[in-house]
């Protein structure tokens, strides 16, 4: 009897196995059921009038994927290559003033007329030009920024900030003036001038390059101290664009300090044997920033000019400011006399004159 998936008749003879494996390689998946272009209608289809066995359906065609992706990455691969030819075609111009030049320096000592007069810091101060300067950092006031030709305001702020925190570094700082540290000063600088700033505070020197004053305020510990109170400071900044791409700030500010003779206790002055005097420092000092600079926070000290008194003449203060202290008065010595004769490098100081009015007024009887 024949199975129920034969034919009545039964397999058909001469095929091998049942004659199915002549069509075994054939596969009807649902692409090749799709696309073809004849369709057998079914039995109740087929019980219409006038019914056709089969119908004729549209091609099938395959789903079309998203073609956004393609898109982007034959963009991003035309935007590259027009991006290459013009960077290739376009000359490169390095920006001007990239290099930062050496430091010009001048220190000018003030010598006193007379006794350096002595007493407590605060009477000093209140008879003194200081009297009405701040205290501190908050003697260097920012002035109101505003954009030049190449550069904005918040470029300029940027530029008037790292000046400003120089200032206060290099004269402010207690580590920096007692000689402790120079880090913080190094740090603001541009790393073109840091071998530079080095060598001057390794061999300070009277060259008109190498002196450690040009950069910092500071003494020498071993014979001076400072006397407690914070420094007084008055002073201006002024910028404008030296050059184009290249932003310029003037720094002039004049700083005074109380100090005393170094190792002396409180029971020294109690007694009046260490009294207090006051020390000034005026500087004008010129800043340059490039693009750079701004965005690395740091700036390029391009000049400085220092006068500082009370001193004497022959204090030659390229490596330390030597103030003349209370009771004492400047020797008639100059610092060095001047060969026209001699080769070599010529002294790059000089000595004036601190006038009366400098100084702090006697005391009303």
């Amino acid at each position: 009897m024949a199975g129920s998936g034969d034919p009545p008749e039964g397999t058909p003879e001469g095929l091998p196995g049942g004659g199915e494996d002549e069509y075994r390689s054939v596969v009807f998946d649902e692409s090749f059921v799709r696309a073809a272009r004849l369709q057998e209608l079914s039995a109740q289809e087929r019980m219409g009038e006038h019914a056709r066995a089969v119908r004729r359906r549209p091609a099938w065609q395959p789903r079309a994927r998203p073609r956004h992706g393609s898109l982007a990455l034959v963009l991003v691969i035309v935007f590259a290559l027009a991006a290459a030819i013009y960077a290739g075609a376009r000359p490169y111009h390095p920006p001007p003033g990239h290099r930062a030049e050496p430091l010009r320096t001048a220190i000018v000592p003030l010598a006193p007329q007379g006794v350096v007069p002595g007493g407590e810091p605060a009477r000093l101060l209140a008879r003194s030009p200081a009297a009405q300067f701040r205290s501190g950092a908050a003697g260097i006031t920012m002035p109101p920024a505003r954009s030049t030709a190449h550069f904005s305001e918040n470029q300029v702020v940027a530029a008037l900030g790292t000046v400003q925190e120089y200032l206060v570094k290099s004269a402010l700082d207690p580590d920096v003036l007692t000689g402790r540290s120079v880090r913080p000063v190094r740090l603001l600088l541009d790393p073109a001038q840091q071998e530079q700033f080095d060598r001057s505070v390794r061999s300070p020197a009277d060259d008109g390059r190498h002196a450690a004053t040009g950069w910092l305020v500071r003494f020498d510990p071993r014979e001076v101290a400072l006397a407690g109170t914070a420094a007084r400071v008055r002073g201006t900044l002024r910028v404008e664009e030296a050059v184009p791409d290249v932003l310029q700030v003037t720094a002039d500010h004049t700083f005074v300090y109380a100090v005393r003779p170094a190792g002396a206790d409180s029971a020294d002055r109690r007694a009046g044997r260490a009294e207090s005097s006051l020390f000034t420092v005026r500087r004008q000092m010129v800043f340059r920033f490039d693009r750079d600079d701004l965005r690395m926070h740091r700036a390029e000290l391009v000049s400085s000019h220092v006068m500082a008194g009370p001193q004497s003449c022959s204090a030659e203060p390229a490596g330390a400011m030597r103030p003349l202290l209370a009771g004492q008065r400047a020797t008639q010595q100059s610092p060095r006399g001047t060969d026209p004769y001699a080769t070599g490098q010529v002294p790059a100081s000089f000595c004036g004159t601190l006038s009366p009015r400098a100084q702090p007024s006697a005391p009303a009887r």
